[in-house]
């Protein structure tokens, strides 16, 4: 099945991926952090108002991932410094390991490539071991560590990839 990338850009739209966003955070990460930091997490993150500060104000932009209709996942960019900030790459459960990762990966290298940028990096949750194979598989080293104070009594504990993009 084939999988488009539509950009979230209206106020519906921006709703909608809070809900997914939701969805999929409180599906996902309860095995990692708890459900207090995935509630304070969403809210200051991937709460609508957030999003639409990250979309019009801090550069962002957000991609839902659709196959056969359906929202499978989505992901959330920013180009800054030569590089492509990867900021968020989530599926909903049912839809992991149809090679919807491959695809959007391929996405992502093509917008380096478009935009001329040397890199893709993120930050991962140092326990999301499966995330982390994923990314390793996809060429991605881990280049350092950080912790990140969010507030709250929050940490992200993280490590940071970085995958090289050939841009000729």
């Amino acid at each position: 099945m084939d999988l488009a990338f539509h950009r979230v850009e209206t106020e519906e739209e921006i709703a909608g991926l809070a809900r997914l966003a939701s969805e999929i955070w409180n599906e996902y990460f309860v095995r990692i952090i708890s459900q207090q930091q995935i509630d304070y997490m969403v809210a200051k993150f991937q709460s609508a108002e957030a999003l639409a500060d990250q979309i019009g104000n801090q550069g962002y932009e957000y991609y839902v991932m659709r196959a056969g209709g359906v929202n499978v996942g989505y992901l959330g960019i920013k180009p800054e410094a030569g590089k492509l900030f990867l900021s968020k790459f989530y599926m909903r459960q049912e839809h992991r390991g149809k090679g919807y990762a491959s695809r959007a990966m391929e996405f992502l290298v093509e917008a380096c490539k478009s935009r001329k940028l040397s890199a893709i990096w993120l930050t991962v949750n140092r326990h999301n071991d499966a995330a982390i194979a994923v990314y390793e598989k996809k060429g991605f080293r881990t280049v350092r560590t950080q912790v990140a104070d969010i507030g709250n009594g929050f940490v992200m504990d993280d490590y940071v990839m970085e995958k090289e993009i050939a841009t000729d």
